[in-house]
């Protein structure tokens, strides 16, 4: 450290505060500097250049002594191409890990390895890993799913919302000394419970005792196709809960999609119009249209394949860019199994943007691994649990085509 260091600094400091004592005088006398002043001003700057540059050079000198006393430290942070080859190696010893384990071999795991295989009496926790896996595969096979408002919360959940339909806040003329009249919208809101379902994959054993098969995606696969095609369903459809439709025992249902407001009915009982398709996207806000895409049948799709507009071209059109190469009218088209062919008063196409609709999921989804419980059938059973609800939270995203009743057919 150098003695004379404050020194300068404080020297440094008298001299700004000299050159600023200059510039307010004239400054106060609304004058121009003199010559003498303008001298002074320069010596001024150029003395504190030099001090600042001694100063820069002893701060780098200390530095280098500095770092001679004390050895380099390296940062204890890992780079990003380890931290990424160490997670690989967790998660490809849990993926052996569950393999060796639904084959009925003992994982031999080191100390410190984070590989949850808690032995419970009915079986064995799946990893992490690959619980996760099948979490998001799920999402991938069902894009209602993935392109709705989720929520992840325990117990009933309430949605607000302002409706403006029957009473609204009313703007209108009005003279002086004459009262105003009271208007505004009503609250509703829609409650999210939590309803339990269950999936169940067996897996023959003389499948599991081939080792060309890669067991786990094996596995993945099939209960993520599962739980993907029963929560798509419920989705789009809705799904009874439990009771028997009776006063005294209602159904307890969740209603997914099933609740649209907003739509269109055809005139036909087995057919759509492209005028009626027409009507369909109109019935949705300009501010929704931007992520809104169409859903239906594939037997649906197919008619309106031969749909064509005033002109003669057709209204389905080939687009590389769209998610499954078909838009409609400008918008993606997803087809699904689940949802009902054109019959007389099923909703038979979707349209809008899927965030209008809710989706809540209590926990996490539980996987279990049952090697006991099936051993008489040759099997090794899968079983998922997941706990959610499914409602519409906002009546002007989504709008419904309903086919006809076929009573306009028959008169």
């Amino acid at each position: 450290m150098f003695k004379n260091r404050k020194g300068m600094i404080e020297k440094k400091n008298d001299l700004i505060t000299r050159a600023e004592e200059i510039v307010n005088n004239a400054d106060l006398e609304k004058r121009e500097l003199t010559e003498d002043e303008a001298a002074e001003l320069a010596e001024i700057r150029d003395d504190v250049r030099k001090i600042k540059e001694k100063l820069q050079i002893m701060d780098e000198i200390d530095a280098g002594r500095e770092k001679e006393r004390k050895p380099e430290m390296k940062p204890d942070v890992k780079p990003e191409v380890e931290v990424e080859m160490e997670q690989r190696a967790i998660e490809q010893r849990e993926e052996e890990a569950f393999e060796a384990y639904i084959r009925g071999v003992v994982a031999n795991t080191r100390a410190g390895d984070p590989i949850n295989l808690t032995e419970t009496a009915g079986g064995a926790m799946i990893p992490k890993t690959i619980a996760k896996r099948i979490i998001e595969e799920v999402y991938n096979i069902c894009p209602i799913l993935e392109r709705s408002t989720k929520y992840n919360t325990k117990g009933d959940l309430v949605i607000p919302y302002y409706d403006e339909d029957t009473t609204a806040i009313t703007v209108a003329f009005a003279q002086e000394f004459t009262d105003l009249t009271s208007s505004v919208g009503t609250f509703t809101g829609i409650t999210l419970k939590s309803y339990l379902a269950g999936a169940l994959t067996l897996v023959s054993r003389s499948l599991i005792n081939n080792t060309d098969i890669n067991l786990t995606d094996f596995v993945v696969r099939r209960m993520a196709l599962n739980i993907a095609r029963f929560l798509e369903n419920v989705l789009l459809n809705g799904g009874v809960v439990s009771g028997t439709g009776t006063p005294q025992d209602p159904y307890v249902k969740v209603l997914g999609l099933s609740t649209a407001t907003v739509g269109v009915t055809a005139a036909a009982a087995t057919a759509i119009t492209a005028d009626e398709l027409i009507d369909l996207q109109g019935s949705i806000k300009d501010m929704f249209q931007q992520n809104a895409i169409w859903i239906m049948n594939t037997k649906t799709r197919t008619a309106i394949r031969k749909l064509k507009d005033e002109v003669g071209r057709y209204l389905l059109q080939d687009d590389v860019s769209a998610a499954f190469g078909k838009t409609l009218l400008g918008k993606d088209v997803y087809v699904s199994d689940n949802m009902p062919e054109m019959e007389a008063d099923a909703i038979a196409v979707y349209y809008g943007d899927m965030r209008g609709l809710a989706t809540k999921f209590s926990e996490d989804m539980n996987i279990q691994v049952l090697r006991e419980k099936y051993a008489t059938m040759h099997a090794i059973g899968c079983v998922g649990w997941v706990d959610f609800d499914a409602q519409i939270e906002n009546q002007q995203a989504i709008a419904a085509l309903k086919m006809g009743d076929g009573s306009a057919a028959s008169e």
